[in-house]
């Protein structure tokens, strides 16, 4: 009985290490994604003065980038039920590295730059919902806000180290090189993930025989309490309170980012006056403060349903806060008059609204059957990600439109602001994973006792962890 016990406990201390190998190279996954998605802005001025762009022309090369986005993410949302997270993340990561190294070519032009934004946003569409649905897979559902707060962190660390890196190679071998390394990066994210990565043990196990990347049934079971095969219909995951709410707040979340990773560097330089080397330290700023924020509510989230606080409290009323706060620095941005102002304003405005995400994403797990998840992740971000395809050309439009540049700046801020501060309110009032969860399972029950049995002790506050007898 002794040995059985000491096996058993050497096993689980041995899944949580990889749990959390894995995870690293998940954070390290979004890195590179993040910085795919910055680099654009980064060799901005270079790259319109180089080819000779006006604003609606960079922002449609920008904007081009989500073309494919939604819909590959969708797509491949629904295959990330089916497809083993080994093999669906290398292929992901190969296409990123495929779409960047053409830019290296000097006939690289407009059209072509218009070409290869589109193939890398449909290879990097799935990648943050599946990269969440994978974190997912090795930890009990009251462990969720953590892990996923820590898969966000990663976008912010992709900004802080492409920054200074992308201007430092850009002004010594110009603006192609930068995007050359980033498809050399994610080459060496495949080779390391192919031998260390892959799903783990809460993972929803729909194929025959045994998955090749989850821990074996003589080890540690594959199945948790919420992993049973899915009986609840999409159609009703997706018309949830929860569903709708998490999904509008990321729209305005992501148009936000999507307009500072394409316009922030350009303001900064056309209308503040920072130059390069100044721009590549500030833009940083946010990305560090995202980091921060992000892992701090996924922190305080966690620490709130261990004590018992309900899930709206938690995931919905806290995680309003924050796009409430980045629409009211970004109002306020352009109406401030020196730097030192501005420069908190535009870290919070560009930083604090991704704070909410960990939280909605673990809202919508906690609500779905296991069998569900991957999908249900994947259209929520898809729908939300439309905001990145708009947002960079609608901006581009507006500066072009105004009678000045600042001008049509601050009409850019002003509407995201206006768009995080609804997302805020909205998700305030439809969020609440406690009782759409109670809600799924009593209209549909047969989505087994297991399911009953997790859905009840989310409402009690109790962690699950897998054990020899499930």
């Amino acid at each position: 009985m002794t040995v059985g016990a000491d096996t058993r406990s050497a096993t689980a201390d041995g899944t949580r290490r990889r749990a959390r190998t894995v995870l690293v190279l998940l954070a390290f996954f979004i890195v590179v994604n993040a910085a795919d998605k910055a680099v654009l802005g980064l060799t901005a001025g270079p790259i319109k003065d180089d080819l000779g762009l006006s604003a609606t022309e960079f922002g449609t090369i920008a904007s081009s980038f989500y073309l494919l986005f939604s819909l590959s993410a969708v797509s491949v949302g629904f295959l990330g039920d089916r497809i083993r997270a080994r093999p669906l993340l290398a292929v992901l990561a190969l296409v990123w590295a495929a779409a960047q190294l053409p830019i290296l070519l000097p006939a690289t032009g407009f059209g072509a730059l218009v070409a290869t934004r589109v193939v890398l946003g449909a290879g990097e569409g799935p990648g943050f919902p599946l990269a969440n649905y994978t974190a997912f897979t090795w930890f009990p559902q009251k462990r969720r806000a953590l892990p996923s707060a820590v898969v966000v962190a990663g976008g912010a660390g992709g900004t802080v180290l492409a920054a200074p890196l992308v201007v430092l190679v850009t002004n010594t071998l110009g603006w192609r090189a930068a995007f050359g390394l980033l498809g050399a990066a994610g080459v060496v994210w495949t080779l390391v993930w192919l031998r260390v990565g892959g799903g783990g043990p809460y993972a929803a196990h729909l194929g025959p025989g045994p998955a090749d990347d989850e821990p074996s049934a003589g080890d540690v079971p594959t199945v948790s309490a919420d992993g049973a095969r899915p009986t609840v219909p999409f159609r009703r995951i997706v018309t949830t309170g929860t569903w709708l709410g998490a999904t509008f707040s990321t729209f305005a979340v992501m148009w936000t980012l999507s307009l500072g990773f394409a316009w922030l560097p350009l303001f900064l330089e056309e209308e503040v006056g920072f130059s390069d080397a100044e721009i590549s330290g500030i833009v940083g700023l946010p990305a560090l403060s995202m980091a921060v924020l992000v892992l701090t509510a996924g922190a305080v989230a966690h620490r709130l349903l261990r004590r018992g606080v309900t899930a709206r409290v938690a995931q919905g009323l806290v995680g309003a806060l924050l796009p409430l706060l980045a629409g009211v620095c970004l109002l306020l941005a352009t109406r401030a008059g020196p730097a030192a102002l501005l420069l908190p304003l535009l870290v919070l405005a560009f930083s604090a609204g991704n704070g909410q995400t960990p939280l909605t994403n673990a809202a919508i797990a906690d609500i779905c059957p296991a069998g569900r998840r991957s999908a249900a992740l994947g259209l929520s971000y898809a729908l939300a990600a439309l905001s990145s395809l708009l947002a960079p050309y609608v901006t581009g439009r507006i500066i072009d439109a105004a009678p000045t540049e600042a001008a049509g700046y601050g009409r850019a801020f002003d509407l995201a602001a206006c768009l995080l501060i609804a997302g805020a309110v909205v998700s305030a009032l439809l969020i609440r994973p406690d009782r759409d969860a109670l809600t799924l399972l009593a209209a549909h029950p047969a989505t087994s006792s297991a399911s009953a049995a997790s859905s009840v002790s989310a409402e009690s506050g109790a962690d699950t962890e897998p054990t020899a007898k499930e």
